[in-house]
């Protein structure tokens, strides 16, 4: 008599609807509070992710973004090249204060600074900051996947 498929099938469908998406670059994934919204940031937590940030895409989700993560807090600057959307960048503190908020063009190859010392950074789609009400001077809790994932 022939096994049934349906529990393996029920089983896959479990364990692959309750995993983060992992995008196509690889990187993990973590959820987090940002304003009033909660984002899925990647974690680009070593030299060669964070220098490839989002380059080379043409779009992002509204609800997505990347979080950039560091060894130790510092004076960060940021740019634009390859980049091909507008995102906002945030800059926190390794409490997770965040120090400054700015936006960024695409292609633009000027630094941006991060008005203070930073050890995270997070880029999102330009004017989502504002649009759920992130501010300097916020505290964000940095998930634990990423609090200290640099590597």
């Amino acid at each position: 008599m022939p096994r049934s498929k349906f529990p393996l099938l029920l089983v896959v469908a479990l364990v692959v609807g309750c995993s983060e998406p992992i995008p196509k670059n690889g990187l993990a994934t973590t959820k987090m509070s940002i304003g009033s919204e909660t984002f899925t940031l990647e974690i680009a937590n070593t030299s060669a992710t964070r220098e490839h940030g989002l380059m080379e895409r043409d779009s992002m989700p509204a609800d997505h973004g990347m979080i950039f993560v560091f060894k130790k807090p510092d004076e960060l600057s940021f740019w634009m090249k390859n980049t091909r959307i507008p995102l906002d960048i945030l800059y926190l503190d390794e409490h997770g204060k965040v120090v400054s908020i700015h936006q960024m063009k695409p292609y633009d190859r000027t630094g941006i600074p991060s008005d203070g010392l930073s050890k995270y950074a997070i880029e999102l789609n330009v004017g989502r900051a504002s649009q759920v009400g992130a501010k300097a001077g916020d505290v964000l809790e940095i998930p634990l996947n990423a609090r200290d994932a640099a590597e």
